[in-house]
């Protein structure tokens, strides 16, 4: 047979694999030039010549039949080109075995069926519909033994229908063998069968969708080929009798099989219920399981699981899963509630407040449950503070004599002014200063101000965490990063609208904390109207500078604490007025008190002269002053961001008048000593304490001076302060920034000037007008007369007596201060020369015998006493002299002459005291 073209040549063919019956297209050149050319079609050495159907000379479609061979070539075979070749060839799988209740869109052969029945294991329904080879590929049964199997799997099954099931026993005892490329074929049969069960009815429709089209095809072919050929209208419609006997087929098929495929839907439904209750047996049993959770308080599963149920039944439409859900949101209520209850319970710790945020948050609680905890924090802080202060009220009421416990002041470098100066004495003096009364009573603590102290540290105790709740309220960190992201917009609004609320609250918990440290510190800051509720402390007495300062040490440590937790200055601005307040009554306080341990130094002079001609109170009088400053060292200091006490005019000019005060109340101590003896020294203004006879003990033995002696005693102290105490208190003062030093120094030396002259001059009365009444009576003693007088033979006894007089003047302000000796002395000689200057005027007129002699002694006395000679005094003897008629001849001065000579040499012991302090300056 001749060949007039080319041999067929197939290129491609669609599909490239499938089972017998598929439908292929077949695609080439020169596959013929028409149907009649078309004699022959073999796939994988199947003729399929009876199926093919010539599209084109280059299209063929026709359906692959059953093959012996896996894979083969597509050959053409025309008449006019002959045996054709392929470049492409075909895969043929295996047909999946179908059971006689599965579903298939083509007729199978019934020879080949597959009957579950034959190869079912024991104990599994028949009906279970458990395939066979579930991968889909060749099983290779491995050499590993069952007992090995089962040792090395404990416990599970290589049965895909056991809860245990193990998959890689099963591949192990099912394709140990197998190659990677099966296995990713296996795979994607589980796929297949996965997507095929979840479309159902659908994909059998869909996959035999060609099927349904070529047999409505064929159908309506033979249709119209039977009304052309008219056989229908002679024998009857054909496709009529054809739809008939389908219909009997049918109805003989449903009858046949009625008993199986209901016991089939049957078994379905059961199987399908028993599948849905493993499948969402989590939401079955979720009431139950958060019930248990919350028993044991594993809040976080409880969370997590409501979460899931959530997400996966939150917007169901299956009334079971409605119910079950309804369920669970009930409990959750519940614990919403709970949780709620434990956030609002005080006191709680800062860990759990956030905690149960956390959950609350997790749980979509409705309303704000951070900033209703954030509320219960601050009532629950204000109510702490109101009764603590109602405890120690309440206490002190019912022991109003005792006080606190002891504080821990062991460190304290604050020492008792009086304690100081015991010891001071005791030391410089020698004395026998002794306590008798025990010391502890210094450090036991007022109610007033343990209670700060305990407000204080509750205060600290609680505001850092309610200030930390704050913070974590604002950047959101109280939420899970769910609940964040979630409620960040919504958030973020409501801290706006919160922040003035909080910044109230710590207002009104600074202003309650300030209020309440007032009431019992400083109760006259406070209204009336708000004594009930922040005073009631019913006590008369005022605490000292000591426990004053003590407040200040322990408010300023509470504001550095709330400091250090960034809390704004402006909502700490009161306790910073407070500390101010505490600091200037401190001041006013320990000044107060030091006037009043002043007033009590009277008591405790022992009249002890040392070499200055002092005694041991104006050194007393300047450590008392030293010590009250020095405790209030840290009140007068400036911590950061504190005003000085000084800063108002107000307080400088009270702190000036009390330190004016505390040297003038010195000043009389120093006039009451020097005016009454021992007995008669004002005690009136002394408590019970310090005018017990115990407190100071033993001061001195008991001896009495007189009035002089004190007079000079006092003078002598009185000069000391003058020149250097009162300066150095003036340093002391300048060196604690004190105000009005010049004030306090200028009112202070006035008042001690006039306290010095008036001693003074009482001293001079009492000294020098004894000596000045003698001389009058002395100078006209045995009726002597200015005009009738023997010849002068010395000094008479009158000047003599005068002399010693003023010698025992002397002796007795030499014993007392050596500088007080020329002020004396020359205020005496001023008195008694003027006495003897008026006594000369008023002599009418002199013998020569008279005027020698009182020539004679008016210059010894102004020769034994010129170096106490004042100009006043020097007036006055030169009045006197005046008054005298001058010496007529040269016999009568030398006479005088002779005679002084002779009364300087009788008296030369006498006189020596007037002599030795002739380099001395003497003070007017």
């Amino acid at each position: 047979m001749s060949r007039s073209r080319q041999p067929p040549l197939v290129t491609g063919i669609s599909p490239n694999e499938g089972i017998p019956w598929t439908k292929v297209t077949i695609r080439g050149e020169n596959l013929g030039t028409g149907p009649t050319d078309l004699i022959g079609l073999t796939i994988c050495g199947h003729n399929c010549l009876l199926t093919a159907e010539w599209m084109s000379a280059s299209k063929i479609v026709c359906r692959v039949g059953q093959a012996k061979n896996d894979k083969g070539d597509i050959i053409v075979t025309t008449k006019s080109g002959g045996r054709g070749t392929s470049t492409v060839s075909f895969k043929l799988l295996k047909p999946e075995k179908i059971g006689i209740l599965d579903q298939s869109a083509v007729w199978v052969d019934e020879m080949n069926y597959y009957d579950m029945r034959t190869d079912r294991n024991k104990g599994i329904p028949p009906l279970s519909l458990r395939p066979a080879n579930p991968l889909g590929i060749e099983i290779e049964k491995s050499k590993f033994s069952q007992k090995d199997l089962e040792m090395l799997f404990h416990g599970m099954s290589a049965d895909f229908t056991s809860e245990n099931f193990s998959a890689a026993w099963y591949l192990i005892e099912n394709h140990s063998n197998t190659s990677f490329e099966q296995l990713k074929m296996a795979v994607t049969n589980l796929k297949r069968q996965a997507n095929k069960k979840s479309e159902g009815s659908l994909a059998c429709v869909k996959g035999g969708l060609s099927t349904f089209f070529e047999a409505q095809d064929a159908l309506s072919a033979i249709h119209q080929k039977l009304e052309a050929d008219g056989t229908e209208k002679v024998e009857g419609s054909m496709t009529q009798k054809l739809e008939n006997v389908l219909n009997r087929a049918s109805n003989t098929a449903d009858t046949l099989f009625q008993e199986v495929l209901g016991r089939k839907d049957k078994a379905d439904s059961t199987r399908n219920a028993l599948n849905v209750l493993q499948r969402f047996k989590f939401l079955f049993n979720l009431p139950l399981n958060i019930e248990r959770n919350i028993q044991k308080g594993d809040y976080d599963v409880v969370i997590n699981d409501y979460e899931k149920a959530k997400s996966l039944f939150g917007k169901t439409e299956v009334q079971v899963f409605k119910k079950y859900y309804a369920e669970v949101e009930t409990r959750i209520e519940a614990l919403r509630e709970l949780l709620l209850d434990k956030l609002l319970e005080t006191p709680s710790t800062l860990h759990d407040q956030k905690r149960y945020i956390r959950y609350l948050s997790d749980l979509h609680t409705p309303g704000d449950p951070a900033w209703q905890c954030i509320g219960a924090q601050h009532k629950w802080i204000l109510q702490l503070m109101h009764s603590c202060k109602e405890g120690y009220v309440k206490d002190l009421k019912a022991n109003p004599g005792l006080h606190s416990p002891m504080l821990d002041l062991d460190n304290d470098t604050r020492p008792s002014v009086l304690g100081h100066l015991s010891q001071t004495a005791s030391l410089k003096r020698g004395s026998s200063f002794q306590s008798g009364r025990d010391d502890t009573w210094r450090y036991k603590t007022p109610h007033r101000v343990a209670f700060v102290e305990k407000l204080t540290k509750l205060v600290l105790s609680q505001l850092p965490n309610f200030w930390k709740l704050w913070i974590s309220y604002v950047n959101g960190s109280l939420f899970s990063e769910t609940a964040e992201k979630s409620g960040q917009i919504e958030r973020s609004k409501n801290v706006r609208q919160r922040q003035n609320d909080f910044k109230k609250m710590i207002q009104e918990v600074m202003h309650s904390l300030v209020k309440l440290a007032r009431g019992a510190l400083l109760p006259l800051s406070i209204r009336d109207g708000e004594a009930k509720q922040y005073g009631g402390w019913e006590v008369k007495g005022e605490l000292s500078g000591q426990w004053l300062a003590h407040a200040v040490q322990t408010v300023r440590l509470t504001h550095e604490s709330l400091t250090a937790l960034e809390i704004p200055n402006d909502l700490l601005q009161t306790i910073q007025d407070l500390i101010l307040d505490l600091r200037v009554r401190c001041v006013m306080v320990t000044l107060q008190h030091t006037a009043e341990e002043i007033k009590r130094l009277a008591e405790k002079e022992d009249w002890i002269v040392d070499n200055e001609g002092l005694t041991s109170l104006p050194c007393q009088f300047e450590q008392c002053i030293v010590c009250s400053l020095q405790s209030l060292k840290g009140v007068l200091e400036c911590k950061p961001g504190e005003a000085s006490v000084f800063q108002q005019p107000k307080t400088q000019e009270e702190v000036c008048q009390l330190s004016i005060n505390i040297m003038q109340v010195f000043i009389y101590c120093l006039e009451q000593l020097s005016t009454k003896p021992d007995a008669d020294i004002d005690t009136t203004h002394l408590s019970l304490d310090v005018s017990s006879p115990d407190l100071f003990g033993s001061i001195h033995e008991d001896f009495s001076l007189a009035s002089e002696q004190r007079l000079l005693i006092v003078l002598s102290n009185c000069c000391f302060l003058e020149r250097h105490t009162f300066l150095n208190i003036a340093e002391h003062f300048e060196k604690y920034n004190f105000q009005g030093i010049e004030k306090i120094t200028q009112v202070s030396m006035a008042s001690l000037k006039e306290l010095d002259q008036r001693l003074f001059e009482n001293y001079i009365e009492l000294k020098a007008d004894p000596i000045v009444g003698s001389l009058e009576p002395g100078i006209y003693a045995g009726y002597f007369d200015w005009k009738d007088c023997l010849p002068p033979t010395g000094v008479r006894n009158y000047l003599k007596e005068a002399l010693v007089n003023i010698i025992a003047v002397h002796a007795e302000v030499f014993t007392v201060s050596k500088e007080l000796v020329p002020r004396v002395l020359s205020k005496v000689v001023e008195a008694v020369s003027e006495e003897l200057g008026r006594l000369m005027q008023c002599v009418s007129s002199f013998s020569r015998n008279g005027a020698l002699q009182a020539r004679l002694e008016i210059c010894a006395l102004r020769d034994t006493v010129a170096v106490y000679l004042t100009p006043e005094s020097k007036s006055s003897f030169k009045q006197a002299l005046e008054a005298l008629p001058q010496l007529s001849s040269g016999a009568d001065k030398k006479l005088l002459e002779e005679l002084l000579n002779k009364f300087k040499s009788s008296m030369h012991l006498q006189l020596t005291c007037f002599q030795a302090a002739s380099s001395t300056m003497m003070k007017t």
